[in-house]
């Protein structure tokens, strides 16, 4: 019918695009942790190369470039204070620069919307981050995401998880 407005994206197709671009930004830090690639550099190629109907990778191609790029760019930006409580959760005797550089990726972006995304619900970074981690793992890996983000989630927002105040509070 003439008249009627355009849809926009459904609740699902959201959904896929905000996971999609969760993923992407874990592939965007891996890849300029191991290539020293340029933060511009590789979040240009994402949006214009590896997003969209002509990307090759169906897994990211849906992604929403926005959330994709305040993502990459807030963990690079909050690094020094997303990393001292990353590495304060690891295993005694683990450090945050001698994990999986998937792993490590991983736990920061999700560190990264626990400390500066509190429109995000905790309990929906813990499970947005660890069905990444199961995208590139099988064994342990998603395990120790899910571990370490859900002590971290419930120090910095214990709030949600009715526990008080956060402990910078």
């Amino acid at each position: 019918m003439s008249g009627e407005t355009p849809k926009g994206p459904t609740t699902a197709e959201a959904g896929i695009a905000r996971r999609q671009a969760r993923l992407a930004a874990v592939q965007a830090l891996y890849q300029m942790d191991l290539a020293a690639t340029d933060l511009n550099g590789v979040v240009h190629e994402f949006k214009t190369v590896r997003f969209g109907t002509e990307a090759e990778d169906q897994t990211v191609a849906q992604a929403d470039p926005d959330l994709f790029e305040a993502i990459v760019r807030g963990v690079v930006t909050h690094q020094r204070v997303i990393d001292p409580p990353l590495d304060a959760q690891l295993a005694a005797g683990w450090r945050l620069h001698r994990i999986d550089a998937i792993v490590r990726a991983t736990l920061r972006c999700a560190m990264y919307e626990l400390t500066q995304r509190p429109d995000i619900p905790a309990r929906v970074v813990i499970h947005e981050y660890v069905d990444v981690a199961k995208a590139f793992f099988e064994l342990d890996e998603p395990k120790v995401v899910n571990a370490v983000l859900d002590k971290l989630a419930k120090k910095t927002r214990p709030q949600e998880f009715g526990r008080g105040k956060p402990a910078s509070e």
